[in-house]
Order: structure tokens, then C-alpha cells, then sequence
């Protein structure tokens, strides 16, 4: 340092500026072999590659329903197989990147740098989505899933910021918005991008709001005596429940969605108790879920010999199923005040 003139402060502001040029050059170089080396392997045509429904966070990005903790619920099971929901992107729950480019782009080109990121992209416990504005004259103008064959003036790119696993973390989120930036400079357009912090402010924000609104919900049916399964089944299916896939629990519909289930059991053994249970943000207020949850427990009780009760045993009361009621009015209110309103696909998503 003295040789070359230079101070203490000099010199460490040289090495930083150097080893940020270094990290620079090392990710340009793998994002750019990951693109030779996803077009090299291709042996498709181009509309055998995008006839698979175009999916941004296919094998990194979206989340595995079946880890989900805090609290522990399980996976509605239809008793007939149903297509995935499609959720749109919402900023209410998502970091949104807009990407505008001075001319109209080919879905398909759009969708080669997208796919190319799985080769180098590490798994991810977030859900990301990616959205266009289509620029075709004969199409009404509006945000929909990426088509190969559709051009798009606007592209948008959204990471969700929080689920039941908790808030989003920093280096997915900076990873996120460093291949956002990336996709802009290989497509030639101009970038809306938040910054990190504030993403990251809003992510903690937005779980402290959801952990105070996720509840679940139980009635309890305590039989005087063991109930045989063959029985029980035949009064659960008379009330109109449905067996679950996995022939261990039993669902409750409404206009072909589920508003409660009850707890696994053994369906080899008598039932002695039953749990109904109902996850509060994911069903509308329109549904009464709670007062058709409560009044399938007393027909129940009623038929099979039993009587309502608590978690710790006691008869449920009146004045207990009032507070309740009470307590669920502000629930509902406070989603509504916070724009997810209980039921919604936005309340589908951020708590799952």
C-alpha cells in the first residue's frame, strides 16, 4: 500500500470494488451456460417444448403442500380428482416485478430464459408466478399466464411473501429480484423492481397480520359408548359427509367446496370420539360454517349417544358458543379490513 501511495480506506475500497466485479462475472457465467446448456439438451420442437402449461417456479420455486407446520392441518381430499387451482398475482401478498419492453415479445422467447432457470436455481419454499400483458390486437388487454404463441408488452414476475411457513427470507427474495434483473438485461427492457427491505418489511407485516387471523376451529362429540365404524360410517354419510381418499376421515361440502372436516381415525376400530374441524380464513362468513359445524355436532351427538364437548372434556355451553360466534365476527372483519377476506383464492394462498 505505501509503494503504491495508497491509504488503509483506499485499498479496502479497491478490494471490495474488485471481489464485487468477481461475483458479477462468476454469475453472468453461470446463467449463461445454464442457457447453452438448456437449448443443447433440447430435443423437442418448439411446440412440443411449450405444450406442458407454462409453470415460473416449476421444480424450485412452488410450495410442498405436503410440509406444511404452524398449525398442522390436512390437505382436503376430494372424493374425485380436481384440476389445480390457478391464483393470479396479487400485490397484497406478492412482490411484483414489471418488466416493459419498447416492443411487443414472443411469449415463447419470454419462456426459453424463464425454463432456463431451473438448471441453476436452487429449490425454494416460495411460490412464484409469472404473468404477461398481452399485446395482440384481437385480444382484450389484460394479465394472463404466459402463451408461447402470444406477444407481450408488459411482463410480470411475483414471488409470494408469506405462507404458513412464515415470512419469506432474504436470500430467496434477493435471489428472486437478482434473476428478475437478469431477464430484463437478456430481453432488452426497462425494470419496476421494490427493494429488498421493503419487500422484506412488508413479508413480516403481512405473516404477523396472517398469524393472528389463522384459526382452527373443533367440536367435539364424546359417545357415551364406542360407536362401530360400520354404524358410524352409515350416520356420517346419511348427514350428508363425504369419506376422504384416504378412507380415514370424513368432509362436509357446500356448492362443491369443502367448508369442515373431522380428524383422522381409525376405520378399523369403534369410534369413541369425534372432532369436526373447521379452518376459519379458508371459508367465506357467507357459509355459517361455524353454526352448520356446531349443527351437525348435536344431530350427531343426538343419534349416536353423545354429547358436545370441549378439548379438556367439559359440556359445551351456550355461553361458550357465543363467544365463539363473537370472537369469529372480528375475525372475519379484520380480513375483510386487511383486503384477504376469508374464503378468497388470496386467503387460499397465504394460508396454505
Amino acid at each position: 500500500m505505501t509503494m503504491l501511495g495508497l491509504s488503509d480506506l483506499q485499498f479496502a475500497l479497491a478490494a471490495i470494488g474488485l471481489l464485487i466485479l468477481i461475483s458479477v462475472a462468476i454469475f453472468n457465467f453461470k446463467y449463461s451456460r445454464a442457457r447453452r446448456k438448456a437449448r443443447e439438451q433440447s430435443v423437442y420442437s418448439l411446440d412440443e417444448r411449450f405444450a406442458r402449461e407454462p409453470s415460473f417456479g416449476q421444480g424450485f420455486a412452488d410450495t410442498d403442500s405436503g410440509e406444511r407446520s404452524e398449525p398442522s392441518f390436512a390437505s382436503p381430499l376430494a372424493t374425485t380428482i380436481t384440476p389445480p387451482e390457478k391464483f393470479a398475482i396479487d400485490p397484497r401478498i406478492d412482490c411484483v416485478i414489471t418488466l416493459r419492453f419498447d416492443e411487443a415479445i414472443s411469449g415463447a422467447e419470454i419462456l426459453e430464459e424463464i425454463n432456463a432457470w431451473a438448471d441453476t436455481q436452487a429449490q425454494s419454499n416460495a411460490r412464484w408466478m409469472c404473468e404477461g400483458l398481452n399485446a395482440n390486437i384481437d385480444v382484450a388487454e389484460d394479465w394472463e399466464e404466459l402463451h408461447p404463441d402470444s406477444s407481450y408488452s408488459d411482463l410480470q414476475l411475483a414471488i409470494q411473501l408469506a405462507s404458513r411457513k412464515g415470512p419469506i427470507g432474504v436470500i430467496e427474495l434477493s435471489d428472486f429480484c437478482s434473476r428478475a434483473q437478469a431477464l430484463a438485461d437478456t430481453l432488452g427492457s426497462q425494470i419496476d423492481m421494490p427493494s429488498v427491505n421493503t419487500m422484506l418489511e412488508s413479508a413480516k407485516e403481512l405473516d404477523a397480520m396472517a398469524a393472528e387471523s389463522d384459526i382452527q376451529l373443533s367440536i367435539n362429540v364424546l359417545f357415551d359408548e364406542a360407536c362401530p365404524w360400520g354404524n358410524f360410517d352409515a350416520l356420517m354419510r346419511q348427514r350428508g359427509f363425504k369419506l376422504s381418499r384416504n378412507g380415514r376421515q370424513y368432509e362436509f361440502y357446500s356448492n362443491g367446496t369443502m367448508i369442515f372436516n373431522t380428524v383422522e381415525m381409525d376405520p378399523n376400530a369403534p369410534v369413541a370420539q369425534l372432532t369436526l374441524l373447521l379452518e376459519v380464513p379458508l371459508v367465506t362468513d357467507e357459509e355459517r360454517a361455524f353454526e352448520r359445524m356446531l349443527g351437525e355436532g348435536v344431530e350427531i351427538a343426538q343419534a349416536a349417544h353423545g354429547r358436545l364437548v370441549d378439548d379438556n372434556g367439559i359440556n359445551l355451553s351456550e355461553a361458550a358458543v357465543i363467544s365463539i360466534r363473537q370472537h369469529l365476527d372480528g375475525l372475519y372483519a379484520n380480513l375483510e379490513k386487511s383486503g384477504i377476506p376469508a374464503g378468497s383464492s388470496t386467503a387460499s394462498r397465504l394460508f396454505s
